[in-house]
């Protein structure tokens, strides 16, 4: 009998002995093998039991745990698939639920071939995989925000001092302002990741007022997107005003808070935003209104296009791809090795929001599921 193991962890191929095994325990609670005639092939999926048997004898298996009748416990995996190959002359014989024929004909014999590959990474030899690529994000992530904060605060200072000039002589765009925040996202990114900018032939000119639009992946989009180089202004949850230097800092570049439960507060950013756009400033959406959790596009609001038609500025629609990878969203605590690539497309005019709306979210569905 030949038993072989196949999940997604590692390169390596591991040599487990099985000695004998009825049951396992897991959260208090003992489980009975049994063996039970279903699919010759099993697929992880957390928190559920499945087994297999290409002769009878019982295989169970969840997202923590793997046990065979005769075999060690092993492993974790988010995808598995395990097979049982005999001889017609032992299936014929291993009919039975626990047929001892199983254990003293092959006691010998039974090994666990584990061959396991870990995805995105090409890392052969390494033991726990895993686990050395989540140390490697958190070190990352931990240098990440220590450059972020120490360039924030030289900057913030400089932000500072020239505060009084922008608001006399460019109350509005506060280009001086941008500036640094661009310096500031530029020292931080340029470490960690590259930028490769397509179309940007496509940006309005700096003076020339209109409405930002983009999907949204990663709380690194924001430092993406300030390298652009232009003056927009973001719409921003309240709270993060509230954060020393960085919310500060937002304060002084006239960006505009939000609260999202507040139909107030929605309504007041939307006023803002119109004035700010007729005294000849841009302002910049997420449509979606939230990061996205698995990559995929979410539906558009249609605050920003409302902006749009009523004031005839343009919409700039622009894709992100890849910062989803580097910190995924909910994992801010982690910075994982990737490339980021921007996609600025054509500007969009139109007096009705509906058709603004649906325009922009093709063209940039359209890159997102081009680059896949």
């Amino acid at each position: 009998m030949e038993v072989s193991y196949h999940s997604i962890i590692s390169n390596n191929f591991h040599f487990l002995h099985s000695p004998p095994l009825h049951s396992w325990k897991k959260e208090g609670k003992l489980y009975q093998l049994v063996s039970p005639y279903v699919h010759p092939q099993l697929t992880a999926s957390r928190g559920s039991y499945s087994c297999c048997s290409s002769f009878g004898q019982s295989l169970w298996r969840n997202t923590k745990l793997y046990a065979l009748p005769g075999s060690t416990t092993f492993g974790t995996s988010r995808q598995t698939c395990v097979s049982l190959h005999s001889s017609p002359q032992q299936k014929k014989n291993n009919t039975g639920y626990g047929n001892h024929s199983f254990y003293t004909q092959h006691r010998s014999l039974r090994h666990i071939i584990a061959r396991s590959e870990l995805t995105n990474t090409s890392s052969a030899g390494a033991a726990y995989p895993l686990s050395a690529l989540e140390l490697r994000s958190k070190a990352r992530a931990i240098c990440f925000y220590a450059v972020t904060a120490f360039s924030a605060i030289f900057l913030f200072v400089i932000m500072l001092v020239q505060h009084p000039f922008v608001l006399l002589f460019d109350r509005y765009r506060r280009k001086a302002h941008h500036l640094v925040a661009k310096t500031w996202a530029a020292l931080t990114i340029t470490t960690f990741y590259k930028v490769e900018f397509k179309g940007l032939e496509n940006l309005p000119s700096p003076d020339t007022p209109a409405v930002y639009v983009s999907n949204h992946q990663s709380f690194l989009d924001i430092y993406t997107l300030l390298t652009v180089g232009r003056s927009f202004k973001f719409i921003s949850k309240t709270a993060i005003f509230l954060f020393p230097i960085i919310g500060w800092a937002m304060y002084l570049m006239g960006l505009i808070p939000l609260r999202r439960m507040d139909s107030r507060s929605q309504l007041e950013c939307l006023k803002r935003c119109i004035d700010l756009v007729k005294k000849g400033a841009s302002v910049f959406f997420f449509p979606e209104g939230t990061r996205s959790k698995d990559g995929k596009l979410g539906p558009f609001k249609k605050g920003a296009f409302s902006v749009a038609a009523k004031t005839g500025v343009p919409v700039v629609p622009i894709t992100i791809s890849g910062t989803g990878r580097i910190m995924p969203a909910g994992q801010e605590g982690r910075v994982y090795p990737g490339f980021v690539k921007v996609v600025v497309h054509k500007p969009l005019k139109g007096n009705d929001s509906d058709v603004l709306c649906s325009e922009a979210r093709n063209v940039i569905k359209d890159v997102l599921v081009h680059q896949g």
